[in-house]
């Protein structure tokens, strides 16, 4: 299967004006560069509580290596094969595994397991209390999407679009669903979501299915973001990004295609727009949020799809899928920062930098606290801390830089 890069407006726009001189200069090229930061008026203060290494870094790979939680420990996972349980308030470490081999995506967490996909197409459970494995089972393919424990069954998703249901106690596989795969597609898999005991999954071909937990069934499909267009370019129409589920509610996006909002029982689109995504959305209860092609983040009424502000300051950055955070939605960018937005206009308030290296998988926010780790193999915790009611000297500054 053909695969090609997020950037691919950006790559092929490059070679054109690097083979056709003639026609442009230095402004053309400067048009194609990430967007200047400028200065900002901090008005919520976001605190870095903790920091830790996890391994290598994977820069530029696009693998879904992000922090997962289970309400006692936070787990992280990295490129070259390391998996790290820390405590959510200290960052201590409570165990590392070394699995001897490279890792895709993961962790997904669940019924006292944590669970990562290999490289090499296989799935990996261990031990939640000690790190130790319990199973390995093989998919047969490359898993670019966290893997979902819900219950007695472990759902991955491997990007030749089969979609697998594994026993949580052994790993033998409980059901299969497959759909069709295009000539071309993204490179990367939309992580399936989980409705009480429905699993719905975006495909390459742009549906989204619902699949019964316990026998992979077909409930329902619905075809979100259909082809169009004569070439096999035009025609892209993966579902690689993120699902929101809002109580019964589904929320999701296609490349060149549309958001939508669905009825989870019944797969009926409840609104939709067209709007082009390929990291997906994140939900609050009052909105949805996504980021187009061009770095543009958008808010949208969760009620009827209709926008509600949108906030072009990342222009070319690479930016995250938005992630609701306190009163904010947070982002990170191709050069280590975390932009912090109010939810209410989408105006900045906060920024800090994590570090030099790209974060290219969106925050994770778990209670009360904002986790994020970078390409560098590096996670960090956050929180916002809560003015001062007295005076008192200021903090030491912490390594995170402001801008």
């Amino acid at each position: 299967m053909k695969t090609i890069p997020r950037s691919i407006g950006v790559v092929l726009a490059a070679m054109l004006l690097s083979s056709c001189g003639i026609f442009g200069g230095d402004d053309d090229e400067k048009e194609l560069e990430p967007l200047e930061l400028v200065a900002i008026e901090t008005k919520i203060n976001v605190k870095r509580l903790w920091s830790a290494k996890v391994g290598d870094e994977a820069e530029f790979l696009r693998i879904a290596l992000r922090p997962a939680g289970d309400g006692n420990r936070i787990y992280a996972a990295s490129r070259d094969g390391n998996v790290v349980a820390f405590d959510p308030e200290s960052g201590r470490q409570a165990w590392r595994t070394q699995l001897e081999t490279e890792l895709s995506a993961g962790p997904g967490v669940g019924e006292n397991l944590v669970v990562v996909a290999a490289a090499d197409g296989y799935v990996i459970a261990l031990d939640a209390a000690t790190g130790g494995e319990s199973w390995r089972s093989a998919a047969y393919g490359e898993m670019l999407s966290q893997p979902v424990v819900k219950g007695d069954t472990v759902v991955v998703l491997t990007i030749d679009n089969l979609l697998r249901g594994l026993s949580v106690f052994d790993g033998s596989e409980r059901w299969i669903v497959e759909q069709s795969t295009p000539r071309l597609t993204m490179r990367g898999s939309s992580t399936p979501a989980v409705v009480g005991n429905t699993v719905i999954a975006g495909f390459d071909n742009g549906r989204l299915v619902a699949a019964d937990m316990s026998d992979g069934k077909i409930e329902w499909e619905s075809m979100l973001s259909p082809p169009s267009g004569r070439s096999d370019l035009e025609r892209l129409a993966d579902i690689d990004g993120q699902i929101a589920v809002v109580g019964q509610d589904i929320y999701a996006a296609g490349y060149q295609g549309r958001v939508a909002a669905l009825a989870s029982e019944s797969g009926q689109v409840l609104w939709a727009r067209e709007l082009s995504s390929y990291e997906g959305v994140a939900a609050d209860w009052n909105s949805v949020y996504t980021v187009n092609e061009q770095g543009e983040i958008v808010a949208l009424s969760r009620r009827n799809g209709a926008e509600t502000w949108r906030q072009a300051s990342l222009l070319r950055r690479e930016p995250t899928l938005p992630v609701p955070f306190s009163t904010m939605v947070v982002v990170g960018d191709l050069e280590g920062y975390l932009h912090f937005f109010s939810n209410v206009d989408g105006e900045p308030v906060a920024r800090l930098r994590m570090g030099s290296e790209a974060i290219s998988n969106e925050p994770v926010v778990v209670a009360n606290r904002l986790y994020v780790q970078s390409d560098s193999g590096r996670i960090a915790a956050y929180a916002v801390q809560e003015p001062k009611r007295r005076s008192s000297p200021p903090d030491v500054a912490d390594e995170d830089e402001g801008a």
